[in-house]
């Protein structure tokens, strides 16, 4: 059984996501003790519980004492995952990207195509956005050799969420490894400003004209898609930049919107982010830099990639896949190494 104290390093719900994630992919069941126990509600809230309860659905597994604000539980993951159609509601606004994350190494490993329609919120503070998620991490990921596609049906915002995100993941027989190593020169930066029942006000259309400004000062010459949705279930608004380089790097910056928050705030908190990551010779935003951790110890060969700064996930990230996978690496200045271990699947 693998054990795992979820109060060491960062400390979060994501170190239990991504322990699920991997147990269920080792077939081996996961002890898990002190869950969030550093924050200022710990334990398990809906989200985290979801995430569970999605990767026993898709392997045939079961859970014992799993209930929002458990600090301790036992998962043990079934012995085959063969892809399907799922639909899966948190039931609140915790992250529907997070959860998707949480299930894309097991459904690229299945043996056949999966289909996740998950509803929640896709637009928060501390989550990964549904914007950077399909801009950034899954475009990197295409390139290892996944066949990934998502879509937002509806945006989702805090506190009441109702979004809904379709994803369809193919599997593949081996992740290759990445090897980002040299950021070039931007080619081009993008952005979405996305607002919803805020047409009045314009935010839509302000964040993307403060953007445009801020990295027209930079030297950046920026093209931004302006969205205006009523179909959300509140008001709320979203902000993604990203750059393209012409060594194939993509780094992305993102904020979600919130009473209070004004719309130039967004902008001046986005492209800051941007630009810092993009100024410390990078190949990967700040956010990227420890997802894609997960992907490279599943891969099949050593990937090396350079990050904006270490932070407290990218450490945590890099002792998990030790601790459940035995994975060696490496950080060099902010040169991460990761030797994968080949993870196969059964598809030819």
């Amino acid at each position: 059984m693998i054990e795992i104290d979820g109060s060491l390093h960062s400390g979060s719900g994501t170190i239990l996501r991504y322990a699920t994630s991997l147990a269920t992919l080792k077939r081996e069941s996961l002890h898990m003790t002190r869950i969030r126990a550093k924050r200022p509600k710990p334990g398990l809230r809906a989200q985290h519980l979801s995430a569970l309860s999605a990767c026993a659905k898709l392997c045939g597994g079961r859970i014992e004492t799993a209930h929002v604000g458990s600090q301790e539980i036992t998962y043990h993951p079934g012995t085959s995952l063969e892809g399907g159609s799922f639909h899966i509601e948190i039931g609140t606004a915790g992250s529907a990207a997070m959860l998707a994350f949480t299930l894309i190494p097991l459904a690229l490993f299945s043996s056949a195509p999966t289909e996740l329609t998950i509803s929640g919120g896709l637009f928060q503070d501390f989550a990964p956005s549904f914007f950077h998620m399909d801009r950034v991490l899954v475009r990197i990921l295409r390139a290892m050799g996944a066949h990934i596609t998502m879509r937002m049906d509806r945006p989702g915002y805090v506190p009441q969420g109702q979004g809904i995100l379709f994803m369809r993941v193919s599997p593949c027989k081996a992740l290759k490894p990445i090897r980002l190593t040299e950021q070039g020169t931007v080619q081009r930066v993008r952005g979405i400003a996305l607002s919803s029942h805020l047409r009045e006000q314009a935010v839509s259309s302000r964040m993307a004209r403060r953007s445009s400004y801020l990295l027209e000062q930079k030297g950046f010459v920026s093209n931004i898609d302006v969205l205006d949705d009523e179909s959300a279930a509140q008001r709320g608004a979203a902000l993604i930049l990203w750059a393209e380089t012409t060594t194939g790097c993509i780094l992305g910056a993102d904020r979600a919107g919130k009473q209070g928050r004004k719309s130039e705030d967004i902008a001046d908190y986005v492209v800051r982010s941007l630009v810092e990551d993009l100024g410390s010779g990078a190949c990967t935003d700040r956010h990227l830099a420890d997802q894609l951790i997960l992907f490279a110890a599943l891969a099949e060969g050593t990937s090396e990639f350079t990050i904006p700064l270490v932070t407290d996930h990218v450490e945590a990230n890099l002792w998990l896949v030790e601790h459940i996978l035995g994975v060696r690496h490496r950080i060099r200045g902010n040169l991460v190494t990761v030797e994968g271990i080949g993870m196969r699947s059964a598809v030819s």
